[in-house]
């Protein structure tokens, strides 16, 4: 399975995206900013960072990028696509998920390993974790809190539509401890921790965010 890997000016987790493509089996494709094509790969991710220098607000500029374009439509016609943190920004602000990030509660950047509930199992990037799920991934985040206005969080948690969930404390405000979220096809699935840092356990993290790449990669196998 070919998982395009977008880098945007400003992207710093782009290297470790891809080898955690690599990690699960698949085949990372660069892809760059301007690029007006996909390149024919089957799924897409958005990897963290500050893309653009995250001016006017984190993730803006980037979603108006050339390569945001053929994101968009491939998303609207069922690819499934990973937004990362900045990534997941990415996506709120291109209208592929509902909601915003906002400057974290405390003011302060985080980095630290968080503990998640895998809320949903039902999304192209969460189907190999057991429903109920606790892990534990690491979260590196200044402006992380998500929120959204209540019909939408009430939509969300309804649908069944909310992915992850913050454990043993909020880090960052989010609304209902909100992590990540999907839209409804669940093909679209913006995660505000870094499943990449957590593949293998020569970095310490240990292996708990590796399903996210093997679950999309085996939905394409038994498809």
């Amino acid at each position: 399975m070919r998982i395009g890997v977008v880098t945007f000016p400003g992207s710093l987790d782009d290297v470790d995206a891809a080898r955690a493509v690599r990690l699960a089996g698949g085949d990372p494709v660069p892809l760059w900013h301007a690029d007006h094509s996909l390149q024919g790969v089957d799924a897409v991710i958005l990897p963290g960072g500050f893309s653009y220098g995250d001016y006017l607000r984190c993730g803006a500029i980037a979603s108006f990028a050339p390569v945001m374009t053929e994101v968009v439509a491939g998303a609207l016609e069922g690819m499934p696509v990973l937004g990362i943190c900045n990534g997941f920004q990415i996506l709120c602000e291109a209208h592929l998920l509902p909601g915003a990030l906002i400057r974290n509660e405390e003011r302060r950047f985080i980095c630290r390993d968080q503990r998640l509930r895998i809320e949903s199992t039902s999304t192209a990037w969460t189907s190999g974790y057991a429903a109920g799920a606790e892990v534990t991934i690491v979260l590196k985040n200044g402006e992380g809190g998500f929120v959204a206005d209540e019909p939408t969080l009430d939509r969300l948690e309804g649908e069944g539509q909310v992915v992850a969930r913050y454990l043993g404390g909020n880090p960052n405000g989010s609304a209902r401890n909100i992590a990540g979220i999907a839209n409804e096809r669940g093909n679209v699935v913006g995660l505000m921790p870094h499943p990449e840092h957590a593949v293998e356990e020569l970095t310490g993290a240990g292996t708990d965010g590796l399903p996210f790449f093997t679950s999309v990669i085996r939905s394409f196998v038994t498809a």
